[in-house]
């Protein structure tokens, strides 16, 4: 990945609390908890804080360790295990924005070596540094897409 790509992608993830955010503005609790695409909005940004706490450790685990093994997660078993039908929403707002905030601090001082180090997905294989932007740039977005089509404008 060349580093204007590279740049577009970081400036995309940190602008992902901003999108969720907009999304989420002025929802109503009856819209918060009506299902779209199979999870409700407030589902959605539970999953978000969750993945994003994930995504920050895979990520700071890429970088300081020699070809870690990183593992997948069953998502539909964290959500009901984890009452994401249930719990306030605004504490795992606050875990996504600090997750992102934190996160985006570490890509602006990564050295050309730091972006190519990579371990192995138990799901996808190998898992370098780019390939966890590529990811990571699109997933708040892409929810926050999807929140808004649960509320009828998307």
């Amino acid at each position: 990945m060349d580093s204007t790509t590279r740049n577009e992608l970081v400036n995309r993830y940190r602008d992902g609390f901003r999108a969720v955010s907009e999304a989420l503005d002025g929802i109503s609790e009856t819209v918060l908890d009506s299902a779209h695409e199979g999870w409700t909005p407030r589902m959605i940004v539970h999953h978000l804080a969750d993945s994003e706490m994930t995504s920050a450790i895979r990520l700071r685990r890429l970088i300081a360790e020699d070809a870690p093994a990183i593992a997948g997660y069953d998502e539909e078993r964290f959500a009901r295990e984890l009452f994401y039908d249930q719990r306030p929403i605004e504490h795992s707002l606050s875990a996504l924005r600090a997750s992102r905030e934190t996160t985006a601090e570490i890509l602006d001082r990564l050295s050309e070596e730091q972006w190519q180090r990579a371990g192995t997905h138990s799901e996808i294989g190998r898992f370098s540094v780019g390939d966890w932007l590529e990811i990571y740039a699109a997933h708040a977005h892409d929810h926050a897409a999807q929140i808004l089509r649960a509320r009828g404008k998307g």
